[in-house]
């Protein structure tokens, strides 16, 4: 299934694998003629007495041939080294893509590091399989069969010979080939598992210094690099094994067509001319044969790397599935604040017997604040994630304006949206760029506006390279408020009609989280925001509270009515307060700003 797949994906290459193949064929036929002048100049000089100066000639058409055969070797390997890059570009995009339209949903349930090897290792393994292996299969079916096809009429017997012992080499190697397809899947298995683990302890590095367990992790990682080097040992001893045993059979059926052409032309049953030509011929019968033995074992890494990889890119992606169908290719109905309505949607994930959402019903009014609230697992990051278009609902549906959004393209919703979660993703580059995720095309003035709304301007301006300078990997040069004020940055630079927080303040401590609890509600101004509350500084500010509860969305009000109700609201309140409160409520319960759920 996933060789006629790998073929298919060669195929889309066109002209360079058509070339690669006909020249590949035209090399055999090259060698055929080599082969007959050869035969013919050796024949002329020995048994005719034939002079240097009567066979310029023959010598000459023979080195064109023996330049035209190099040519057409050199010209084969360059477009398949071509079909290679082609295929492995496109792969890799196509991977990368779908991993996009996967989504978070997916990414976060992965290691990262096993899907970096996918996309990086993985597809690059698969440079031999189309450089080697594929065009090799060509040859191995074309140039012995243009043989045999010379051979048989000019000796019969020869042909038998090579017609009964050539699928025997075939037959070897896929005898030790599935002893080294199981070998090669393990190897894979462990490097991708080494990659991830090491990925993960590369960017955990300077926590487990604080802890005193770098050395541990060290061992560790030693121990797994120590058994993927057995596991790549096992393989290479059984790829030793298998180039032994398609030599030594090569070898063998070799001799047995030079015996027998050797006993027929000492008792002088055969001419000199054919029997050293079928000589010649013989060793450039299995040639291809044995090479494709070899490069099978090359081109199985890729091969099992490729099983990984389109399990990836089988995976159902709803946005994917939306274009295919023609659907959601068209803009929001308006760019203004507009309520989003929830109507019966439950989701539920895969792994799972019970829904993360159930059958919940809801409305978000524009141009308001509504807080959502509930202990862990209750289903909030689920509702974001659906809120988000990283996931589509198992039933109902979710209304922007009257809408469908499952009609509107996730590309152009998104637009739509500005998100701020707890813990902003902040790549290796500089400020500018980071900020530039919400708006590409933002001049240097927007990005100054929106950082100064955000308060983190004077931070800025103590910098040397200003916008220019380099935050680090997952923003390592940054504070944690300094983190958050960039994220809170980009959502003033976006400036989405829809925001969607995930308490940005929630992880930091209370003093800085009062400073940047203005930023947070200049935001918010005039804008439908939902937000997922860990403070109650900002739950009781709301217009609307829902508090959700296994999945379902148990009361909705405004914090005084809910504390009046003593209803799971006040439970969660008074359980913040025994557990996490730092300064008391006053009697009424309003909540002090270093109170948490």
């Amino acid at each position: 299934m996933f060789s006629r797949r790998l073929i298919a994906l060669a195929r889309s290459s066109g002209f360079a694998l058509t070339l690669t193949t006909l020249l590949g064929w035209g090399g055999g036929l090259l060698t055929i003629l080599q082969a007959w002048y050869l035969a013919s100049i050796v024949n002329a000089v020995f048994l005719n007495g034939v002079t240097r100066a009567a066979l310029a000639l023959p010598l000459g058409i023979l080195l064109a041939v023996i330049a035209a055969k190099a040519l057409t070797i050199w010209g084969a390997e360059v477009s398949a080294n071509l079909v290679a890059q082609r295929v492995k570009t496109d792969l890799r995009a196509r991977l990368l893509a779908h991993l996009t339209a996967l989504g978070p949903a997916f990414t976060q349930g992965e290691r990262t590091g096993e899907l970096a090897a996918a996309a990086v290792e993985g597809v690059e393994s698969l440079e031999a399989y189309f450089s080697q292996y594929l065009p090799q299969l060509v040859l191995a079916a074309s140039i012995p069969l243009t043989i045999l096809i010379l051979i048989f009429p000019i000796d019969l017997l020869t042909g038998i010979v090579f017609l009964l012992t050539a699928p025997l080499v075939p037959f070897f190697m896929i005898m030790i080939g599935k002893a080294a397809e199981a070998l090669t899947g393990r190897q894979y298995q462990t490097l991708s598992r080494l990659s991830a683990h090491f990925f993960d302890v590369l960017q955990g590095l300077t926590t487990l210094k604080a802890l005193g367990q770098a050395r541990g992790q060290a061992n560790v990682i030693a121990e797994v690099s120590e058994h993927y080097r057995d596991v790549t040992m096992q393989v290479l001893r059984v790829t030793f094994l298998s180039a032994l045993a398609l030599e030594l059979l090569t070898t063998l059926s070799t001799a047995i067509v030079a015996v027998e052409i050797g006993l027929r032309l000492l008792y002088a049953k055969m001419d000199f001319l054919p029997a050293f030509l079928i000589l010649v011929l013989a060793p450039d019968f299995y040639l291809p044969l044995r090479q494709l033995g070899l490069r099978f074992h090359a081109g199985m890494s890729g091969a099992t790397a490729a099983k990984r990889i389109f399990e990836i890119l089988d995976l159902p992606a709803a946005e994917i599935g939306l274009r295919e169908a023609g659907i959601g290719s068209a803009a929001p109905a308006a760019i203004h604040p507009s309520p989003i309505t929830f109507e019966q949607v439950s989701y539920q994930y895969a792994e799972r017997d019970t829904p993360a959402i159930d059958a919940i019903s809801f409305t978000i009014p524009p141009g308001q604040l509504t807080a959502l609230v509930g202990a862990s697992g209750a289903g909030k990051s689920t509702l974001a994630s659906l809120l988000l278009r990283f996931i589509e609902p198992t039933s109902g549906q979710i209304l922007v304006m009257g809408r469908p959004l499952s009609k509107i393209s996730a590309d152009e919703w998104r637009k739509q949206v500005a998100w701020v979660p707890q813990n902003p993703y902040l790549f290796q580059d500089s400020l500018a760029a980071n900020l530039r995720l919400a708006k590409p095309d933002a001049a240097e003035s927007d990005l100054v506006r929106a950082c100064q709304q955000a308060g983190l301007m004077d931070f800025i301006a103590t910098l040397p390279q200003g916008f220019e300078t380099m935050i680090g990997e997952r923003g390592a040069r940054l504070s944690g408020g300094q983190a958050q004020r960039l994220a809170l940055a980009r959502a003033f630079l976006k400036d989405a009609p829809f925001l969607l927080l995930d308490e940005p303040t929630s992880s930091l401590d209370p003093g800085l989280e009062a400073e940047l609890q203005q930023s947070v509600q200049t935001l918010m101004q005039g804008r439908t925001a939902l937000v997922i509350a860990h403070r109650l500084s900002t739950v009781y500010q709301a217009d609307q509270i829902m508090v959700l509860e296994a999945g379902r969305v148990v009361e909705t009000g405004k914090h005084a009515e809910l504390i009046a109700r003593e209803g799971p609201y006040y439970a969660l309140v008074v359980e913040g307060q025994k557990s996490k409160v730092i300064q008391p409520m006053t009697s009424d319960l309003r909540p002090s700003t270093f109170d948490q759920l």
